[in-house]
């Protein structure tokens, strides 16, 4: 439980009466727990799920572990150990006990809440589960993982603890329903290949790897780290010296498979129809590309990541890598400031802060002297 939640700023775009791309709302997420830390940004009861309207749905009611046939978007402040903890006068404090079953048997327990962790649970979704800022520990049955912010974990429907013994952290959490094929043991369907890294990849200068935890249950009732470290799937754009974008995971249907690995899949900027795909971003100061880049270029760019038709280029374009598709974004700024650049107007993010695009025509412009690095989930979308 945390004491206070700090605000978090949510931007939503939507698009006006002549489809242009726009600010909807922007302020703190509307849906929020004081007592307990949580604010929900966004919910989606169907997939694809919907780009237009004036509905906020952030504010939909929501259930943990959110809708089986969509999903959820929400941030998580935990406190840490306060000093001379006692588990004794810890008036939530839940003992280790055998699996439990909630939210229709999509949710499973064992036990052991306190003021600082959440219980041993596993849920029927595939989550991307991103670190903010703070510290936290991913506690698996076969060991405790610590992570930094900007770590993402994938937890493919494993039983998992989150503690928090040496500070507080705040934790964005993309839930996706998923489907236990055999019950609720939820093992891995197929035994699909973990890609690695190349040994001899070199990264682009100012660009960081971003770091993947996959974690499933391989066998009943036992949680296990699949993968733990960079992302193999790294693609640059020459136009733009240091520019990256490393893909975490792909979810190709509704409800999400329980699988190994997902990055054998094709690569696209939009996600798969009834999917998402994750990635991790680092724009470059425009600086470094100004005036040097022009339709070739960018038309280059698109087609390299498998989406020519995202590009809405144009000479007048407010931006030469404007893009449009079908998709829900959910887009958090790790690092840095940066411009979202819609048709319309111009919104500056700073890092902790979160926007959402509805399907909108947008582009990101890096008018400061660092790099600035975001993670971007997109989610099928239908307008």
């Amino acid at each position: 439980m945390a004491t206070s939640m700090k605000p978090i700023r949510r931007v939503v775009t939507g698009n006006d009466a002549h489809g242009r791309s726009k600010v909807t709302w922007d302020g703190p997420a509307p849906n929020t727990d004081q007592g307990y830390g949580w604010a929900d940004l966004w919910v989606w009861n169907e997939t694809p799920a919907p780009l237009n309207g004036e509905r906020d749905d952030g504010n939909l009611p929501y259930e943990f572990p959110g809708p089986p046939a969509g999903g959820h978007l929400r941030v998580i402040q935990s406190r840490g150990r306060p000093p001379g903890y006692d588990s004794a006068n810890d008036p939530g404090a839940e003992p280790t006990h055998e699996p439990t079953s909630r939210a229709g048997g999509r949710r499973l327990s064992r036990g052991g809440r306190n003021i600082y962790s959440s219980d041993m649970h596993k849920t029927e979704t595939v989550d991307y589960a991103l670190l903010i800022e703070g510290d936290r520990d991913l506690v698996l049955d076969d060991g405790v993982i610590s992570w930094r912010p900007g770590d993402m974990v994938i937890q493919v429907g494993a039983y998992h603890q989150w503690t928090s013994p040496r500070g507080p952290a705040t934790v964005a959490f993309d839930m996706i329903g998923a489907r236990f094929v055999d019950g609720p043991a939820g093992l891995p369907q197929g035994n699909d290949l973990v890609m690695t890294v190349d040994p001899k990849r070199k990264l682009p200068e100012g660009v960081k790897a971003a770091r993947r935890i996959v974690t499933i249950d391989r066998e009943p009732g036992r949680s296990s780290l699949v993968s733990d470290g960079p992302t193999p799937d790294l693609r640059m754009d020459p136009a733009r010296p240091g520019f990256a974008a490393q893909r975490m995971w792909v979810i190709d249907s509704m409800p999400a498979k329980i699988v190994f690995e997902t990055l054998h899949l094709p690569h696209t900027i939009e996600p798969p129809p009834a999917g998402s795909v994750l990635r991790v971003v680092t724009y470059p100061p425009d600086e470094c590309w100004k005036g040097k880049v022009g339709s070739a270029e960018v038309q280059a760019y698109f087609r390299a990541m498998g989406s020519p038709g995202a590009s809405t280029y144009s000479p007048l374009a407010p931006h030469p890598y404007m893009q449009k598709t079908r998709s829900l974004d959910f887009c958090v700024i790790l690092e840095g400031e940066i411009l979202l650049v819609l048709d319309t107007q111009e919104v500056s993010l700073q890092a902790g802060e979160i926007a959402i695009l509805r399907g909108g025509n947008h582009a990101w412009s890096n008018r400061s002297n660092n790099p600035a690095v975001l993670a971007i989930a997109a989610h099928d979308g239908a307008w």
